[in-house]
């Protein structure tokens, strides 16, 4: 289907560290111009004016649940939301059901999401203790990495013979992207809490169950093998003062072979937040004491940690309310509200515009080598993102747009409203109106 000329007139772009009151016109999925002022017919204008214009943001980290868990989600139901909240392309993890574990099962998600989601698309190769062969035959530039989860956040998918991975972080053509938190650690201190608690554990022990001595230790082992090896290695949803000084910041991320991702609600809430939330926010790995989460955002600014995320992961409210610890899941639906998060904490003066769009969209395609995405340079893809900084709203039930139909940041009284997100080129939301006539492309990488 054709997508056609779009005119974006007026608003402040905002790419590559600096801001300029500009035009953008867009031809045929990509952006041909970006001037001062552009006067020729199109398709359709839009006028921006008083509005930031970003480009589409860039999640690396999702579980849309699709196939076998889609009384949670699936993948056209979240890729809606994502593109709501400003979100062009996401990346989805493979623990579904069953697991993206073979060529097959992995190229079968791919094919939902050409069929049904609004938003572009990758999906993550999942690794086991026994499916190497497959892994290797993962093609890196139409895949974006390789998932290894070294803690048991996601059943059968825990990786933790030796012999395992060090074939996959020797071999892999592919960037590894792990989830640590050290198997061992969590089962002694979950024995420990059932011990003094009995069948009641409290929420407020997640965090001591899943500890940080567990990321730290895990986090160590994922980074020396990465460093036998060579090995392209993403680390994710870092929650931890101490991990920060794992990771350098004094070489271009484009010169890193270690990288390391933060996400939304580790920046946001505190221990203190389980108080009042509860299983809301009980997550893996976990939200952590104010200590912890006070030392994540200067990690950020200071470029210890790289890509801002969301491990947007949903669960049923009932499956929430569930009052056994161990039966109560952990995630967080996250991706619809990851930018309305990040300028809570601009509006707060904690953070710069220019370091949201860097963290969430620049550094991404960097990290990830995105063919031609995270930028509003000419000759890239359009995935722009028109934001209202002055639209005073109330996250609220009637506009979450999650399957699961809950948030943890439900009844937040914000400033600032994604507006309208192009996608590859076509307008795929405008102020509450889904256009799903054509869909999201494929992520191809420069690999």
């Amino acid at each position: 289907m054709r997508k056609g000329t779009i005119l974006i007139k007026g608003g402040t772009i905002v790419n590559r560290g600096q801001r300029q009151v500009a035009d953008v016109f867009i031809k045929d999925g990509f952006i041909e111009a970006v001037a001062s002022s552009i006067d020729r017919p199109a398709d359709r204008e839009i006028n921006a004016e008083g509005c930031f214009v970003l480009p589409g943001i860039i999640d690396d980290q999702v579980h849309f649940r699709e196939p076998g868990l889609t009384h949670k989600a699936n993948i056209k139901t979240e890729s809606r939301a994502a593109v709501a909240g400003g979100t062009t392309s996401f990346m989805e993890m493979p623990n579904t059901k069953p697991a993206s574990l073979t060529q097959e099962l992995l190229q079968a998600k791919y094919d939902i999401g050409a069929a049904v989601s609004p938003a572009n698309y990758s999906f993550y190769m999942g690794a086991s203790n026994d499916n190497l062969e497959q892994a290797l035959k993962t093609d890196p530039t139409r895949v974006c990495g390789l998932k290894i989860f070294m803690g048991s956040s996601t059943g059968n998918m825990l990786v933790d013979n030796e012999k395992t991975l060090d074939g996959l972080f020797s071999q892999s053509p592919l960037l590894i992207a792990t989830h640590c938190e050290d198997e061992a650690t969590i089962r002694a201190n979950a024995a420990a809490a059932k011990e003094r608690f009995g069948d009641e554990i409290p929420v407020t022990q997640h965090p001591i169950i899943r500890s940080a001595e567990g990321c730290l230790k895990s986090s160590s082992l994922a980074i020396e093998l990465a460093k036998r090896h060579n090995t392209r290695l993403h680390i994710l949803h870092i929650s931890t003062a101490d991990e920060v000084a794992l990771f350098r910041n004094d070489i271009p991320l484009e010169e890193k072979r270690i990288t390391a991702e933060v996400c939304v609600h580790h920046l946001t809430f505190n221990a203190e937040d389980y108080l009042t939330l509860g299983n809301k926010i009980k997550c893996n790995p976990a939200i952590k004491a104010e200590e912890h989460r006070k030392a994540l955002l200067p990690a950020l600014l200071d470029d210890h940690f790289d890509v801002i995320a969301t491990d947007h992961a949903p669960h049923t409210a009932e499956e929430k309310a569930r009052t056994d610890y161990f039966k109560a899941p952990g995630g967080l639906p996250l991706v619809q509200h990851s930018l309305d998060m990040m300028m809570r904490l601009e509006q707060a003066g904690d953070i710069s515009l220019e370091k949201i769009v860097e963290k969430m969209c620049h550094a991404p395609a960097i990290c990830f080598q995105v063919d031609r995405r995270g930028y509003l340079d000419e000759g890239m893809w359009a995935d722009v993102v028109i934001y209202d900084p002055k639209e005073k709203w109330t996250v609220a039930q009637d506009n979450i747009f999650y399957k699961v139909g809950w948030s943890p940041i439900e009844g937040w009284n914000l400033t600032g409203r994604v507006r309208q997100t192009i996608v590859s080129g076509h307008l795929a939301y405008d102020r509450g109106l889904f256009f799903e006539e054509i869909k999201g492309e494929r992520l191809a990488f420069d690999r």
